[in-house]
């Protein structure tokens, strides 16, 4: 499956590779990793959730394109910037979310949740699963799709307003999705941030953030 996902990429692939599948990962979730090897060529190793053996080859052959596209576009050229494939997998992800079972939801999150849906979104956004992260302000939250799961950190549970402000932009990754040109991902459209700016306040909270105690390098959304 790995050669006739690269063969369509690209024309020549000096890679070994190979494909292990995990129930440690969250659903959906994949990765890749390069192993260079200094005389030339080298091993690439795909970790994918064990979800993923259930999906149809074309969905799983359009999701190891993309991550070879993420990791050797700049190392082998020619290549295309998409797919059949590439494409079938990005809708497939993009709704996942309505198959995703909603299983955790933790009770002051859920609180967050609602009052953010009624007041910017008339109520529409289907409810996520809703998981505290850990409690740091490295990342203050973050937007699954393969598993629909929102995640706050958990060093907002005691500030309601910076909460619901976090809350609100982990769900407008889940109204916009996102898009792809050239091989990438852009998650943060220009309709999404003019949509985050109609949050009341949002200058003020936005500083309120950049206040926050920054241990380790700070990159609060994700």
């Amino acid at each position: 499956m790995i050669k006739e996902a690269a063969a369509e990429l690209y024309p020549q692939f000096p890679y070994e590779a190979e494909i292990k599948y995990s129930g440690k990962f969250k659903p959906y979730n994949a990765n890749v990793k390069l192993f260079v090897n200094p005389f030339g060529g080298g091993t690439l190793q795909f970790h994918l959730s064990s979800h993923w053996k259930s999906v149809s080859r074309e969905i799983q052959i359009g999701l190891l394109q993309d991550l070879l596209l993420k990791i050797l576009k700049k190392r082998l050229k020619p290549y295309l910037s998409s797919t059949s494939s590439i494409e079938i997998y990005h809708i497939f992800m993009k709704k996942l979310h309505l198959a995703a079972p909603k299983d955790h939801v933790e009770p002051q999150l859920l609180g967050s949740f609602q009052r953010v849906n009624e007041a910017y979104f008339s109520g529409m956004i289907e409810l996520t699963n809703l998981e505290w992260g850990t409690d740091s302000f490295s990342l203050l939250g973050r937007y699954a799709y393969g598993s629909d799961t929102i995640t706050i950190s958990r060093a907002l549970s005691q500030h309601q307003e910076l909460l619901d402000f976090v809350m609100y932009h982990e769900m407008l990754h889940k109204k916009h999705k996102y898009t792809q040109k050239n091989g990438k991902s852009f998650h943060h459209s220009k309709a999404f941030r003019a949509d985050e700016q109609k949050f009341e306040h949002y200058a003020e909270l936005e500083k309120k953030l950049a206040r926050l105690p920054r241990k380790r390098s700070f990159s609060p959304f994700f």
